[in-house]
Protein backbone atom coordinates (compact mmCIF):
# COMPACT_ATOMS: atom_id res chain seq x y z
CA UNK A 1 0.00 0.00 0.00
CA UNK A 2 1.22 3.80 -0.78
CA UNK A 3 2.85 5.52 1.75
CA UNK A 4 -0.04 8.98 2.10
CA UNK A 5 2.83 10.84 2.95
CA UNK A 6 3.82 10.97 -0.45
CA UNK A 7 0.71 10.13 -2.38
CA UNK A 8 -0.53 13.46 -1.27
CA UNK A 9 2.12 15.55 -2.28
CA UNK A 10 2.11 16.99 -5.86
CA UNK A 11 4.78 15.80 -8.88
CA UNK A 12 7.24 18.76 -8.30
CA UNK A 13 7.03 22.05 -10.18
CA UNK A 14 10.38 21.15 -12.16
CA UNK A 15 9.17 17.58 -13.40
CA UNK A 16 5.84 19.51 -14.53
CA UNK A 17 7.53 22.34 -16.25
CA UNK A 18 10.67 20.79 -18.25
CA UNK A 19 8.09 17.73 -19.11
CA UNK A 20 5.51 20.34 -20.64
CA UNK A 21 8.94 21.59 -22.64
CA UNK A 22 9.51 18.57 -23.47
CA UNK A 23 6.30 18.13 -25.12
CA UNK A 24 5.77 21.44 -26.60
CA UNK A 25 9.48 21.86 -28.13
CA UNK A 26 9.94 25.00 -26.19
CA UNK A 27 12.40 27.17 -24.70
CA UNK A 28 13.28 25.68 -21.36
CA UNK A 29 14.30 28.43 -18.74
CA UNK A 30 12.27 27.07 -16.10
CA UNK A 31 14.85 24.43 -14.73
CA UNK A 32 18.18 25.16 -12.96
CA UNK A 33 20.87 23.99 -15.53
CA UNK A 34 23.57 25.68 -17.48
CA UNK A 35 23.46 25.04 -21.57
CA UNK A 36 27.39 25.04 -21.17
CA UNK A 37 29.11 21.62 -20.58
CA UNK A 38 30.95 22.96 -17.51
CA UNK A 39 35.44 22.65 -17.12
CA UNK A 40 36.83 20.69 -19.38
CA UNK A 41 40.14 20.12 -17.79
CA UNK A 42 37.81 18.27 -14.41
CA UNK A 43 35.41 16.29 -17.10
CA UNK A 44 38.20 15.22 -18.34
CA UNK A 45 39.94 14.23 -15.17
CA UNK A 46 36.86 12.40 -14.21
CA UNK A 47 36.85 10.19 -17.28
CA UNK A 48 40.95 9.55 -17.03
CA UNK A 49 39.48 8.35 -13.30
CA UNK A 50 37.01 5.74 -14.52
CA UNK A 51 39.93 4.26 -17.09
CA UNK A 52 42.72 4.19 -14.68
CA UNK A 53 41.26 4.73 -11.19
CA UNK A 54 39.99 2.53 -8.48
CA UNK A 55 36.48 1.90 -9.39
CA UNK A 56 35.46 -0.05 -6.26
CA UNK A 57 33.51 1.26 -3.44
CA UNK A 58 35.55 4.39 -1.58
CA UNK A 59 35.42 5.30 1.90
CA UNK A 60 32.07 6.35 2.99
CA UNK A 61 32.51 9.49 4.52
CA UNK A 62 34.19 9.57 0.81
CA UNK A 63 37.40 10.47 -0.81
CA UNK A 64 40.17 11.75 1.61
CA UNK A 65 41.80 13.68 -1.30
CA UNK A 66 38.54 15.37 -1.68
CA UNK A 67 37.45 16.31 2.18
CA UNK A 68 41.38 17.62 2.52
CA UNK A 69 40.53 19.66 -0.73
CA UNK A 70 37.40 20.71 0.22
CA UNK A 71 38.77 21.98 3.71
CA UNK A 72 41.53 23.94 1.62
CA UNK A 73 39.07 25.48 -0.97
CA UNK A 74 36.79 26.75 1.95
CA UNK A 75 39.61 27.67 4.38
CA UNK A 76 40.56 29.75 1.28
CA UNK A 77 37.39 31.31 -0.28
CA UNK A 78 35.75 31.66 3.52
CA UNK A 79 38.06 31.56 5.85
CA UNK A 80 36.93 28.25 7.43
CA UNK A 81 39.24 26.64 9.41
CA UNK A 82 38.45 23.27 8.82
CA UNK A 83 39.25 19.73 10.18
CA UNK A 84 38.95 17.66 7.08
CA UNK A 85 38.92 14.11 8.90
CA UNK A 86 36.20 15.27 11.56
CA UNK A 87 34.24 18.21 9.71
CA UNK A 88 33.58 16.73 6.17
CA UNK A 89 31.67 14.38 4.33
CA UNK A 90 31.10 13.70 1.05
CA UNK A 91 27.39 13.44 -0.18
CA UNK A 92 25.64 12.19 -3.35
CA UNK A 93 24.25 15.68 -3.91
CA UNK A 94 23.34 18.83 -1.99
CA UNK A 95 19.37 17.28 -1.53
CA UNK A 96 21.28 13.92 0.06
CA UNK A 97 22.97 15.96 2.24
CA UNK A 98 20.04 18.17 3.57
CA UNK A 99 18.10 14.03 4.25
CA UNK A 100 20.91 13.23 6.46
CA UNK A 101 20.44 16.49 7.71
CA UNK A 102 17.30 15.98 8.62
CA UNK A 103 17.32 12.58 9.49
CA UNK A 104 20.35 12.82 11.63
CA UNK A 105 19.13 15.32 13.73
CA UNK A 106 15.01 15.58 13.72
CA UNK A 107 13.27 14.43 16.39
CA UNK A 108 9.66 13.67 16.13
CA UNK A 109 7.89 16.92 16.73
CA UNK A 110 10.44 19.43 16.80
CA UNK A 111 9.68 22.75 14.72
CA UNK A 112 12.11 23.39 11.91
CA UNK A 113 12.29 27.35 11.00
CA UNK A 114 12.00 27.43 6.69
CA UNK A 115 11.54 30.59 4.79
CA UNK A 116 9.23 30.67 2.29
CA UNK A 117 9.62 30.33 -1.12
CA UNK A 118 11.62 27.39 -0.07
CA UNK A 119 13.21 24.97 -2.11
CA UNK A 120 10.21 22.05 -2.82
CA UNK A 121 12.06 19.39 -1.06
CA UNK A 122 12.41 21.10 2.30
CA UNK A 123 8.86 20.63 4.14
CA UNK A 124 8.34 16.89 2.71
CA UNK A 125 12.12 15.93 4.04
CA UNK A 126 11.53 17.12 7.52
CA UNK A 127 7.90 15.75 7.66
CA UNK A 128 9.23 12.79 6.68
CA UNK A 129 11.83 12.68 9.46
CA UNK A 130 9.21 13.36 11.60
CA UNK A 131 9.65 17.37 12.23
CA UNK A 132 6.90 20.16 12.26
CA UNK A 133 8.00 22.84 9.30
CA UNK A 134 7.46 26.21 10.66
CA UNK A 135 7.12 28.67 7.59
CA UNK A 136 8.39 32.28 7.47
CA UNK A 137 6.75 34.06 4.72
CA UNK A 138 9.07 36.56 2.56
CA UNK A 139 7.66 38.65 0.19
CA UNK A 140 9.19 40.29 -2.92
CA UNK A 141 11.47 42.36 -4.12
CA UNK A 142 13.81 42.18 -1.10
CA UNK A 143 12.65 39.31 0.08
CA UNK A 144 13.82 39.71 3.86
CA UNK A 145 12.69 38.64 7.14
CA UNK A 146 12.58 40.34 10.22
CA UNK A 147 13.01 40.47 14.31
CA UNK A 148 9.37 40.09 14.60
CA UNK A 149 9.33 37.59 11.84
CA UNK A 150 11.77 35.27 13.93
CA UNK A 151 10.11 36.28 17.13
CA UNK A 152 6.99 34.51 15.71
CA UNK A 153 8.75 31.44 14.38
CA UNK A 154 10.86 30.87 16.80
CA UNK A 155 9.54 28.54 20.11
CA UNK A 156 11.32 26.26 22.53
CA UNK A 157 10.08 23.56 20.36
CA UNK A 158 12.40 24.57 17.17
CA UNK A 159 15.40 22.27 16.90
CA UNK A 160 16.79 23.50 13.40
CA UNK A 161 16.34 26.60 10.86
CA UNK A 162 16.92 25.78 7.58
CA UNK A 163 19.05 28.89 5.48
CA UNK A 164 19.05 29.13 1.89
CA UNK A 165 21.75 31.71 1.45
CA UNK A 166 22.35 32.66 -1.78
CA UNK A 167 18.58 32.16 -2.01
CA UNK A 168 16.48 29.74 -4.76
CA UNK A 169 13.94 30.92 -6.15
CA UNK A 170 14.40 34.89 -5.11
CA UNK A 171 18.32 35.12 -6.41
CA UNK A 172 19.14 36.81 -3.00
CA UNK A 173 22.02 36.98 -0.62
CA UNK A 174 20.77 37.35 3.17
CA UNK A 175 22.53 40.41 4.28
CA UNK A 176 25.08 40.57 6.95
CA UNK A 177 22.72 42.47 9.41
CA UNK A 178 19.82 39.27 8.82
CA UNK A 179 22.77 36.30 9.60
CA UNK A 180 23.90 38.65 12.97
CA UNK A 181 19.94 38.57 13.54
CA UNK A 182 19.48 34.70 12.82
CA UNK A 183 22.59 33.81 14.48
CA UNK A 184 21.04 35.59 17.43
CA UNK A 185 18.02 33.40 17.74
CA UNK A 186 20.08 30.00 17.10
CA UNK A 187 22.00 31.08 20.37
CA UNK A 188 19.47 32.03 22.29
CA UNK A 189 17.21 29.20 22.11
CA UNK A 190 20.01 26.86 21.12
CA UNK A 191 18.96 26.01 17.66
CA UNK A 192 21.48 24.20 14.98
CA UNK A 193 21.33 26.23 11.46
CA UNK A 194 20.99 24.31 8.30
CA UNK A 195 22.65 26.31 5.65
CA UNK A 196 21.70 24.95 2.06
CA UNK A 197 24.79 27.01 0.54
CA UNK A 198 24.98 25.57 -2.80
CA UNK A 199 25.07 28.71 -5.08
CA UNK A 200 27.49 30.24 -2.52
CA UNK A 201 29.97 30.39 -5.63
CA UNK A 202 27.63 32.25 -8.08
CA UNK A 203 26.92 35.48 -7.14
CA UNK A 204 27.46 38.80 -8.37
CA UNK A 205 29.92 42.03 -7.50
CA UNK A 206 27.59 43.37 -5.48
CA UNK A 207 26.17 41.22 -3.28
CA UNK A 208 29.51 39.10 -1.50
CA UNK A 209 28.29 35.94 0.37
CA UNK A 210 29.00 35.55 3.53
CA UNK A 211 28.43 31.69 5.61
CA UNK A 212 26.44 31.65 8.63
CA UNK A 213 29.33 29.05 9.77
CA UNK A 214 31.42 32.38 10.29
CA UNK A 215 29.01 34.22 12.15
CA UNK A 216 30.12 34.68 16.09
CA UNK A 217 28.46 31.93 17.77
CA UNK A 218 27.47 29.91 14.78
CA UNK A 219 30.65 28.11 14.11
CA UNK A 220 29.64 24.85 16.44
CA UNK A 221 25.94 25.06 15.49
CA UNK A 222 25.91 25.08 12.27
CA UNK A 223 25.74 22.16 9.12
CA UNK A 224 27.18 24.03 5.78
CA UNK A 225 26.13 22.21 2.43
CA UNK A 226 28.00 22.72 -0.65
CA UNK A 227 27.88 21.42 -4.38
CA UNK A 228 30.25 20.53 -6.64
CA UNK A 229 27.74 20.64 -9.21
CA UNK A 230 26.55 24.20 -8.94
CA UNK A 231 30.22 25.45 -7.86
CA UNK A 232 31.90 23.83 -11.50
CA UNK A 233 27.96 23.93 -13.38
CA UNK A 234 28.14 19.80 -13.90
CA UNK A 235 24.43 19.82 -12.47
CA UNK A 236 24.23 15.61 -12.90
CA UNK A 237 27.46 14.96 -11.31
CA UNK A 238 25.54 14.81 -7.82
CA UNK A 239 28.54 15.46 -5.55
CA UNK A 240 27.75 17.20 -2.42
CA UNK A 241 29.56 18.26 0.97
CA UNK A 242 28.56 18.18 4.62
CA UNK A 243 30.50 20.60 5.91
CA UNK A 244 29.90 20.78 10.58
CA UNK A 245 31.32 20.09 13.81
CA UNK A 246 32.74 17.05 14.94
CA UNK A 247 29.50 16.17 16.96
CA UNK A 248 27.40 17.33 14.51
CA UNK A 249 28.97 15.37 11.60
CA UNK A 250 29.31 12.14 13.92
CA UNK A 251 25.37 12.26 13.31
CA UNK A 252 24.93 13.14 10.01
CA UNK A 253 27.37 10.54 8.96
CA UNK A 254 25.02 7.58 10.92
CA UNK A 255 22.28 8.96 8.61
CA UNK A 256 24.67 9.05 5.60
CA UNK A 257 25.37 5.65 5.88
CA UNK A 258 22.14 4.75 5.49
CA UNK A 259 21.25 6.55 2.65
CA UNK A 260 23.76 5.99 -0.28
CA UNK A 261 26.69 5.43 1.49
CA UNK A 262 28.98 6.12 -1.00
CA UNK A 263 29.30 8.57 -4.40
CA UNK A 264 31.16 7.61 -7.30
CA UNK A 265 34.91 7.25 -6.74
CA UNK A 266 36.09 9.01 -10.24
CA UNK A 267 33.74 12.05 -9.99
CA UNK A 268 35.13 12.98 -6.58
CA UNK A 269 39.14 12.36 -7.72
CA UNK A 270 37.46 14.91 -10.43
CA UNK A 271 36.40 17.84 -8.54
CA UNK A 272 38.79 17.08 -5.16
CA UNK A 273 41.55 17.98 -9.00
CA UNK A 274 39.27 21.01 -9.83
CA UNK A 275 39.16 22.70 -6.18
CA UNK A 276 42.41 22.46 -6.07
CA UNK A 277 43.18 23.90 -9.97
CA UNK A 278 40.01 26.40 -10.69
CA UNK A 279 41.10 29.60 -9.41
CA UNK A 280 40.13 31.30 -13.05
CA UNK A 281 36.76 29.36 -13.20
CA UNK A 282 35.84 31.05 -10.17
CA UNK A 283 36.81 34.05 -10.99
CA UNK A 284 35.32 34.23 -14.67
CA UNK A 285 32.50 31.89 -14.33
CA UNK A 286 29.82 34.39 -12.25
CA UNK A 287 31.35 37.55 -14.53
CA UNK A 288 30.12 35.36 -17.51
CA UNK A 289 27.01 34.48 -15.87
CA UNK A 290 26.42 38.22 -14.77
CA UNK A 291 26.91 38.91 -18.92
CA UNK A 292 23.46 36.42 -19.33
CA UNK A 293 21.93 37.77 -16.78
CA UNK A 294 21.80 41.24 -17.99
CA UNK A 295 21.31 40.44 -21.66
CA UNK A 296 17.84 38.73 -20.46
CA UNK A 297 17.04 41.31 -17.94
CA UNK A 298 18.01 44.08 -20.71
CA UNK A 299 16.00 41.94 -23.70
CA UNK A 300 12.82 41.53 -20.64
CA UNK A 301 12.73 45.32 -20.10
CA UNK A 302 12.94 46.20 -23.69
CA UNK A 303 9.51 43.68 -23.88
CA UNK A 304 7.90 45.88 -20.76
CA UNK A 305 8.52 43.67 -18.38
CA UNK A 306 9.40 44.29 -14.99
CA UNK A 307 12.35 42.72 -13.82
CA UNK A 308 13.47 41.75 -10.45
CA UNK A 309 16.76 42.27 -8.89
CA UNK A 310 19.32 39.21 -9.58
CA UNK A 311 22.36 38.99 -7.22
CA UNK A 312 23.35 35.10 -7.20
CA UNK A 313 22.05 32.03 -8.59
CA UNK A 314 21.36 30.85 -12.43
CA UNK A 315 18.00 33.04 -11.98
CA UNK A 316 16.24 36.44 -12.29
CA UNK A 317 12.63 37.08 -11.11
CA UNK A 318 9.70 38.94 -13.34
CA UNK A 319 6.97 40.44 -11.62
CA UNK A 320 3.85 39.87 -13.75
CA UNK A 321 1.22 42.06 -12.04
CA UNK A 322 3.61 45.09 -12.61
CA UNK A 323 4.28 43.63 -16.24
CA UNK A 324 0.76 44.79 -16.91
CA UNK A 325 -0.12 40.84 -16.34
CA UNK A 326 -3.60 40.27 -14.63
CA UNK A 327 -3.50 36.41 -14.61
CA UNK A 328 -1.74 34.97 -11.73
CA UNK A 329 1.59 32.91 -12.28
CA UNK A 330 0.67 29.44 -12.74
CA UNK A 331 -1.86 30.15 -15.34
CA UNK A 332 0.95 32.23 -17.14
CA UNK A 333 3.42 29.91 -17.18
CA UNK A 334 1.10 26.81 -18.62
CA UNK A 335 0.26 29.44 -21.12
CA UNK A 336 3.33 30.37 -22.15
CA UNK A 337 4.95 26.37 -22.39
CA UNK A 338 1.76 25.73 -24.42
CA UNK A 339 1.32 28.55 -26.23
CA UNK A 340 4.30 30.59 -27.19
CA UNK A 341 7.12 27.60 -26.59
CA UNK A 342 8.88 28.87 -23.38
CA UNK A 343 8.95 27.40 -19.78
CA UNK A 344 9.01 29.30 -16.74
CA UNK A 345 8.76 28.46 -13.31
CA UNK A 346 5.83 30.31 -10.94
CA UNK A 347 7.06 31.23 -7.99
CA UNK A 348 3.72 30.10 -6.10
CA UNK A 349 5.31 26.55 -6.21
CA UNK A 350 7.33 27.40 -3.28
CA UNK A 351 4.94 27.86 -0.73
CA UNK A 352 2.42 25.41 0.51
CA UNK A 353 0.00 28.57 1.87
CA UNK A 354 -0.87 31.97 1.25
CA UNK A 355 1.72 32.10 -2.10
CA UNK A 356 2.73 35.33 -3.55
CA UNK A 357 0.95 34.56 -6.98
CA UNK A 358 2.71 37.35 -9.02
CA UNK A 359 6.16 36.01 -9.71
CA UNK A 360 7.96 33.80 -12.17
CA UNK A 361 11.14 32.49 -11.92
CA UNK A 362 13.50 32.29 -15.44
CA UNK A 363 17.02 30.38 -15.79
CA UNK A 364 19.54 32.80 -17.55
CA UNK A 365 22.43 30.01 -17.89
CA UNK A 366 21.77 29.59 -21.18
CA UNK A 367 22.94 30.72 -24.57
CA UNK A 368 22.74 34.18 -25.95
CA UNK A 369 19.92 33.22 -29.08
CA UNK A 370 18.21 30.80 -26.45
CA UNK A 371 18.08 33.92 -24.16
CA UNK A 372 16.89 36.04 -26.92
CA UNK A 373 14.29 34.02 -28.18
CA UNK A 374 13.09 33.19 -24.80
CA UNK A 375 12.23 36.85 -24.11
CA UNK A 376 10.74 37.06 -27.45
CA UNK A 377 8.32 34.25 -26.94
CA UNK A 378 8.01 35.13 -23.12
CA UNK A 379 6.59 38.70 -24.79
CA UNK A 380 3.76 37.05 -27.33
CA UNK A 381 2.70 35.24 -24.33
CA UNK A 382 2.30 38.29 -22.10
CA UNK A 383 0.61 40.21 -24.97
CA UNK A 384 -1.87 37.48 -25.11
CA UNK A 385 -2.88 37.66 -21.72
CA UNK A 386 -5.46 39.39 -20.01
CA UNK A 387 -4.26 42.74 -18.80
CA UNK A 388 -4.42 45.08 -15.91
Amino acid sequence: MANPIYTALPTTIFTVMSGLAREHDAINLGQGFPDEPGPLAIRRHAAEAVLNGDNQYPPMAGLPELRQAAARHYGRLQNLDLDWKTEVTVTSGATEALACAFLGLIEPGDEVVIFAPAYDSYAPMIRRAGGVPVIVRLQPPHWRFTRVDLENAFTPRTRLVVLNSPMNPTATVCPDEDLTLLAQFCVRYDVTAICDDVWEHVTFAAAPFRPLMAVPGMRERTVKIGSAGKMFALTGWRIGFLIAAPALTDALAKAHQFLTFTTPPNLQSAVAWGLDNSAAWFSAMPADLAVSRDRLAGALTDEGFAVLPSQATYFLNVDLAASGVAEDDMAFCLRAVEETGVAAIPISAFYETDPVTSIIRLCFAKLDETLDEGARRLAQARDASPRR
